[in-house]
């Protein structure tokens, strides 16, 4: 019994096989808006992206390109061996409140210090474009990376990756 196979990426793609562990901090030119209830929550050329093996891209943003006003700090955190202690929150544009769909580190271990107090989003939770190409969520419960056409997996957490 054999394990997923690598999708070859086609011209313009990264296949996420190729990324590397630890993760590779980078920044990114692209246009990245994340939206809540119609609500512009970011909107930045500035992002950075971590990439790790088998993850679609993590982009993170500046917090001077956040309507930082709708996101509420939560207590709960977690854990990531190679950035260091995340921490979340909640984001509130009405009608509802999503819960946990926002994280930062506030003080990443290096070589990840650029990321201290950029924020990430779930797109499983939110509306998220990167160059105008809506954003599908990485499969998984608690994996926020995002999908596009410039990226080929298969990607941890989809069927039969559970424990890689």
């Amino acid at each position: 019994m054999s394990g997923p196979e690598r999708i070859p990426p086609g011209p313009g793609q990264e296949s996420v096989w190729d990324y590397p562990r630890p993760p590779l901090l980078e920044a990114s030119g692209l246009r990245v808006q994340v939206l809540s209830n119609g609500t512009l929550l970011a909107d930045t050329t500035r992002a950075l992206r971590v990439l790790e093996t088998y993850h679609p891209p993590t982009f993170y943003l500046p917090p001077g390109d956040v309507y930082t006003r709708a996101l509420r700090p939560v207590r709960e955190t977690s854990y990531c061996e190679w950035k260091g202690s995340a921490s979340y929150f909640d984001v509130d544009t009405g009608p509802k409140r999503l819960e946990r769909a926002a994280w930062t580190y506030f003080d990443p271990m290096e070589p990840y210090a650029a990321l201290s107090g950029y924020i990430a989003f779930y797109p499983s939770m939110l509306d998220c474009t990167v160059d105008g190409e809506a954003v599908q969520p990485q499969p998984g419960v608690f994996y926020g990376g995002w999908v596009t056409s410039h990226v080929t997996g298969p990607f941890k957490g989809s069927v039969g990756m559970d424990g890689w």
